[in-house]
This record gives C-alpha cells, structure tokens and sequence, in this order.
C-alpha cells in the first residue's frame, strides 16, 4: 500500500473483497465491539473485520472463513473510536518528526500533519522526499504540508523559497495544504508569488491553512476570497465562531505557549455553538513536557469536561480533520475501506486508550507498549551532527546597540532603549539584561544586541536550534558565553548552558544541530530540566524552548533579530544590519 495515497493494488483489494464474501480470512476480528459511526454519531454495536491494514466490514456477522492466525479480540467492556488525528504539527520542537510520532501513537494520535520548514532548511528535496517515503514505513500515518514563507528574514529568501520547489512540494503525493499562511499581510497587499502558491495549491485539491491572529471579519474574508480554508489562530471563542461563520474550518489551540481550549470552548458555549462538525483541535507544535500525559487525547479531554456533547467531542479528533483534509475516505472513522486505526478506551469519558491498533498493528495492548520500534537510519540522509569549521574569537562578541529587545511574553518582544554600559563582559546581575547574539551556522555573519526579560544571572547560553538553523549566544558573561559555545561544537550540535566557568547543562542535537534523537520520555525530563534550571537563573516565562525558537521569526511583533539585522516588523524595517564575519 502506498501511504501518502492509500492505493492498494488491484490484488490486495480483490484479497479485500474475498475475506468479505468468505473465500480468505480476516486477520483480526473485533467481536461485539461498541463503537463510536461518527456518520450518524451514534454508539453502535458489531463486529468489525480487519484484513492486514485495513478494515474490510462492519456489521452483525462474523466471517465464513476463519484460520489460526485469525486473532479475536472480544471486545466487551471496550469502547472504540477512531484513531485521533493532529491536524498542526511542528514535529521539531527539540523533538523529530519520528520520536514524535513514535510516542503520539502510544496515547491514540495516529495521524499527524507535519510542517516541512525543517527539511527546507537542511536537505534538498531529493533527500528530503525520499525521507517522507522512509517514514511511511511506521504505522503512523504522516503528511506533510508546504510552506509559502521561512518565517524569519532570511539573507536569501527568494533562494529558500523558489515557484520550483514550492510546486515540487504541493505536488508531492505525502503533502496535503498549503501554508500555513504566517506572510498573509504581504499576499493580501502584493506579494503576487504567495497568492500564486495558494492558486496552485487550490488547483490541486488541496487545503490553504490560514495563520490569522486577531483578524477582523473583513480580512477573513478578503482571506477567504483568496483561497484560505482554515484557521487555527483564534484565541476566543468569538474570534473561532466568526471564523465559522464565514465557512472556515478552525482549530482550536491547546498549546505550550497557547493553552486556549478550555476558555475557547467556554465562550462557545455563552455563545451556544451547537454544530461542531467545522472544530478541529490542535496542540500546534507544543514544546515536549507539555505532551506529558498524550497529544490529542489530552484535548478530547478537556473538550469533555467542558460539556462539548461526546460524540462531538470525539469527532472533532478523527472525521472533522479527515474531511477538512479530504481525507475522511481512508481516516477518521470505522467503517469499510478505512485504515485500521483504532482506539480502545475504557469508557466513553476517558479518550486515553487502554489499547492501540494502528494499520491494523498493536501498538498499546491493555496500557502496555506492544509496538515493534521503527529505527531511524538519520545518516542515511545526511542528517549527521553539526559540523562547525570556524572559530568564535572573543572579540567578536561585541555589543553596542542603541536599542535591545524586551520580552513581553515567551515570544512577543519590544523596543527598549538601552541604558547599561557599553560591553563590558559582565553584565550586572541588578539587572534582567543579558547579550544576545545570532550568528550564521556557516560563520558568514553576526547580529548582536540585548535581551531583557530572560535572565538576571546566567553566564552563558548557547542554542543551535533555532527557527532559522543558526546559532543563538544569551548571556550577563562573555566567558560563559564563549565557554557554552565550544562545548555546543564539541559535541555537534545542541544547547549547552554554562555558568561561573562550568558547563551546567548540555542537550545535544545531532540531527543536524537541531532534533534529538533520544526517546520523547528522555526528552520531557531533559526538557524539564533545562527550564527550572533557566528559572531559577531569572527566567519568569513558560517556555523558554519557544523564546529560542521565535527570537528570529518575523511573523510576530514587533522586534527581532534576524540573519539580515535586527528588524521592526511592523515597518519591515533594518534598523541595524547583520554584519560580516
């Protein structure tokens, strides 16, 4: 079977036909199952025939033909529902899209929507299409999307982003939408190379996902008029019921930096929405201790406990994706002709599953882990350690900007005017001040300035994931600061604190200097860790992990600094250029 397009052969849907007329036997049987027909939202009870990946029927009888290897599961005192579906995911949040899905699947998330902004940055497409092929070899179903924007102010955006690889993306069978849309300001006013992008990806078949933070009615209809079909940005319910309204598919956010869904299904309910088959939830690329109890169970969850009806509650996880994405053919339900995801839940009230099938495959049987682990070969596609072939000289660290960026949250910053002395190498610890400095993984330029609001004592940070690939210095010392960076090219890759002379903590990343390989559970601990370490120097935001991925990223206001300087993004303006190395 192909997994980006769900074609079996001619031979393996005739072997499909004959389990169903008695002549080959299933090779699981799913006896008197109760079960969630999203069709009609109803419970209903049958028997449920799996062939392989697939399941063949559902209904009262149970098959002719039965053989030894036939598995039978009485499923008495079990509730079925689909396999849940993460229709947002940014699967490279220190974790990579494989640990990722490896570990969404053990709590039911059996299909996730990822972002290729990764893969535009460190493969070329041959390498990075025959990496979505690799992946297709998991049980997890994964797609793909195409981005139109790097999100940042690349030195060579045309270059990232030309009409040939934008296209070769779209028309990639794995990829299914479009966007998501973070450039819409300049699409809407004149960026004629994105509205063409969308055009194409509506020419396919395929979904334009909108990025439309506080947009008022008449630019979500502009939008719409453009091509947008969805939305995840709403952060009220008023903002996700006007969305509706215009005929929008929207998510609802239950994130690290945006934990929206209690309160968005609050106002839902004052303002008595009572259709929900356009609501999806997504968990939008969340930083890895948030994903501690599962993904997008932990969303049904909540959606329950606010009085979403059940069989809503459910649907918005399986059927309304699979049909905002066209794919509710072969995802999203139980029913004939599906992919065998399907979880096993103790009662209707509980969406975490006691037990997993994915492709027809046992991955959780009675809470306990089952799955055959699928191993990456990341060398196989150059996604080796980091290689750094220069050297930082101290004298490089030099910081004399006029202005610094002031963090309002996690990852909103401001103008402020700097008033500390000019560089000197420790900065005072009265101050919640600390250098900061972008500097091109290549060793081609700088940019440097300051950061107030992340720490009021940490020497040294040094961080190689970032949104844009490139190296990130925090820190009140220059020696500290030095000291974490060596170690971060000793070991390839990664983020490394140091402190007093010491390195204090090191995550390494050797996809690249950017992904870890280790298992998610490792990871939420390391994760963990790093941010009460980072809180206990100073740190008074959430997630400090998203604070270093967005310091460069251009479509959130309203200062940053980025590979061509550090810009207003308001006015789309340098105010102090990168400087060459």
């Amino acid at each position: 079977m192909n997994e980006h397009l769900y074609r079996w052969r001619n031979r393996q849907l005739r072997e499909h036909v004959a389990v169903v007329d008695g002549h080959l036997a299933p090779t699981k049987i799913l006896k008197q199952a109760t079960y969630l027909n999203v069709f009609l939202k109803k419970w209903m009870t049958a028997n449920i025939w799996i062939y392989e990946d697939r399941i063949v029927y559902v209904g009262e009888e149970l098959p002719e033909k039965m053989s030894p290897k036939t598995e039978v599961i009485n499923c008495k005192g079990r509730y079925l529902v689909p396999g849940y579906i993460e229709p947002h995911s940014h699967p490279f949040q220190l974790y990579n899209p494989h640990s990722l899905a490896e570990y969404a699947l053990k709590t039911g998330t059996s299909t996730l929507v990822n972002d290729n902004l990764m893969w535009l940055l460190l493969l070329d497409d041959k390498k990075a299409f025959s990496l979505l092929d690799e992946l297709q070899n998991m049980p997890v179903s994964l797609f793909w999307w195409a981005r139109f924007s790097s999100q940042s102010e690349l030195r060579e955006e045309v270059e990232f982003l030309d009409d040939e690889d934008v296209l070769k993306w779209l028309n990639h069978e794995a990829v299914i939408q479009g966007g998501e849309l973070t450039n819409w300001p300049d699409i809407l006013r004149e960026d004629e190379r994105g509205l063409y992008w969308m055009q194409e990806t509506k020419r396919l078949r395929k979904v334009v996902e909108g990025h439309f933070p506080g947009a008022s009615k008449k630019t979500l209809t502009k939008m719409k008029l453009l091509g947008a079909d969805g939305d995840h940005e709403s952060i009220s319910g008023e903002e996700l019921y006007r969305r509706l309204e215009l005929g929008y598919y929207a998510a609802i956010r239950q994130s690290s930096i945006r934990p929206d869904l209690r309160k968005v299904l609050q106002d839902l309910n004052e303002l008595e929405l009572n259709v929900w088959d356009y609501v999806l939830y997504t968990t939008d690329g969340s930083t890895p201790s948030f994903y501690d109890k599962g993904i997008i169970n932990e969303c049904i969850q909540i959606a329950i406990e606010e009085g979403v009806p059940l069989e809503d509650a459910y649907s918005m996880a399986t059927i309304n994706p699979a049909k905002y994405f066209s794919l509710d053919n072969r995802l999203g339900s139980i029913a004939p002709g599906r992919v065998a995801h399907i979880n096993f839940l103790h009662s209707k009230e509980d969406p975490t599953p006691a037990s997993v099938l994915a492709k027809g495959e046992w991955i959780v049987k009675d809470h306990e882990y089952v799955g055959q682990p699928y191993e990456m070969d990341w060398e196989k596609f150059q996604l080796t350690k980091m290689e750094i072939d220069w050297e930082l000289d101290p004298d490089e660290l030099r910081f004399s900007m006029p202005v610094g960026m002031e963090m309002v949250n996690d990852v909103i910053m401001k103008p402020y005017p700097i008033r500390s002395e000019a560089d000197k190498n420790v900065l005072a610890r009265s101050e919640d001040e600390a250098y900061v400095m972008l500097i091109d993984r290549d060793g081609e330029w700088r940019v440097s300035t300051y950061l107030k609001g992340f720490t009021k004592r940490l020497g040294g940070l040094v961080s190689s994931y970032s949104n844009t690939g490139d190296i990130i210095l925090v820190g009140k010392s220059k020696r500290d600061m030095k000291l974490a960076f060596d170690r971060m090219k000793e070991i390839g890759g990664g983020i490394v604190i140091a402190h007093a002379g010491e390195v204090i903590f090191e995550l390494p990343l050797p996809i690249r200097g950017v992904m870890t390989n280790i298992p998610m559970e490792e990871l939420i601990e390391k994760e963990r860790e790093l941010k009460k370490l980072l809180q206990d120097f100073g740190y008074s935001h959430s997630d400090p992990v998203y604070t270093l991925l967005f310091l460069s990223s251009t479509h959130l206001p309203y200062i940053r600094i980025t590979p061509v300087g550090i810009m207003d993004v308001i006015k789309k303006e340098i105010l102090f250029p990168a400087i060459m190395r």
